[in-house]
């Protein structure tokens, strides 16, 4: 019986660890940076609660960043199905067990901790699909008996995501799927067909959404038709955005978060409080860094020899890549509000943590880039 994988390369250690990429590193770190100042000024110059639990997260994630970066690449790939099958039993779990917070039922308490397992299932998932995609002769990709079960695998996350209700979070699950079928190549043809099926089927869904989430869509069409209610969150958002100029307000300076007419500061309008006090230059800089990050991390990607970890690489890169663009879009008014935390910087300790993890898996399939994963008999 082939094995699924070959080894034709190894690396000490001391090796792996000197082929970990430091401008990747100093760019997350950076970025991490700029969140703490902002959940400082959040509470107004007090490093309580906010900053310093971000600090202790982010800590625990950068060492768990640093363990899956030196983890072997077979052990990455032989976890893949098992860690998504176990992601979508928490997700299961939160159903019977889950903490209700805002009206929604997403997180679940561990040993007194509270977990979102939606956040980890989006990483899990690349993991999945990624392995699946790896495992048959990338010429079959585009067949029907092919698609079934990465159709499956998508769908039930997504559905289960859906009942906590979390459309953003589901959303951006379709997201991550979606950039690995379009990196496997899968037939053009086929995305047509589910957009025009997704759309075909918006009737049918309205009628399931609650009544908030319509709220959501209405306001976003017309912010004004409810200002001191369901209009209120991005009204005030683009007013602190606006105000804060070229050069912003200064650090602790921003008077719409201050006075607390910005809701929600510390999580999905944090952008919002960090544009106000540091302008368009201060913001300016911000997508300048996330660029960079996805640019050196595609850069990374591109180095792997084995599709498994081109595939794990660019689908967490799209992952990332759709929290900035969703989360900026959503404060600016240019996408409805649907509660995507900003990487790095929105205060959240399992988005920090999903967030260190797919760059730890990014850096890891970049370290064994000369390693070649075989299977079913065939060598990438």
């Amino acid at each position: 019986m082939p094995s699924f994988y070959q080894i034709k390369t190894s690396q000490s250690f001391f090796d792996k660890v000197r082929e970990i990429n430091l401008a990747l590193v100093f760019l997350l770190v950076i970025t991490f940076f700029f969140g703490l100042l902002s959940l400082y000024s959040v509470a107004d110059a007090n490093f309580d609660p906010w900053a310093r639990n971000h600090l202790i997260r982010f800590i625990i994630s950068s060492v768990l960043f640093l363990v899956i970066c030196l983890v072997d690449i077979k052990i990455i790939l032989k976890l893949a199905y098992p860690l998504f099958f176990l992601n979508i039993l928490a997700l299961i779990l939160i159903i019977f067990i889950g903490t209700e917070t805002y009206g929604a039922t997403r997180w679940i308490r561990i040993a007194g901790i509270s977990l979102q397992p939606s956040e980890f299932i989006k990483v899990s998932l690349i993991l999945c699909l990624a392995k699946y995609y790896h495992s048959i002769p990338i010429i079959e990709a585009s067949k029907i008996s092919r698609m079934i079960i990465p159709a499956i695998i998508t769908l039930i996350p997504i559905a289960l995501v859906i009942v906590q209700p979390d459309l953003g979070t589901a959303i951006i699950i379709l997201i991550g799927a979606g950039s690995i079928f379009w990196i496997v190549g899968i037939n053009y043809k086929y995305f047509i067909g589910s957009f025009l099926l997704l759309c075909a089927s918006i009737p049918v869904g309205w009628q399931y959404l609650h009544n908030y989430q319509k709220e959501r869509v209405f306001t976003f069409f017309n912010p004004e038709r409810d200002p001191l209610g369901n209009g209120y969150h991005i009204m005030q958002s683009k007013i602190a955005l606006g105000s804060g100029g070229f050069s912003g307000k200064g650090f602790l300076e921003g008077t719409q978060s201050h006075l607390h007419f910005l809701p929600e500061m510390h999580t999905d309008f944090i952008f919002t409080m960090y544009g106000e006090e540091f302008g368009f230059i201060g913001t300016f800089l911000l997508l300048i860094i996330y660029l960079s990050i996805i640019l050196v991390s595609f850069n990374l990607a591109v180095k792997s020899r084995s599709s498994f970890g081109k595939y794990v690489s660019c689908g967490l890169i799209f992952l990332f890549f759709s929290h900035i663009f969703i989360n900026i879009g959503m404060v600016m008014g240019l996408l409805p509000v649907v509660g995507v935390p900003l990487p790095l910087i929105s205060y959240g300790g399992s988005s920090m943590l999903a967030t260190m993890i797919g760059f730890g898996l990014i850096m890891n399939c970049y370290i064994n880039r000369d390693i070649i994963l075989a299977k079913e008999g065939l060598i990438d």
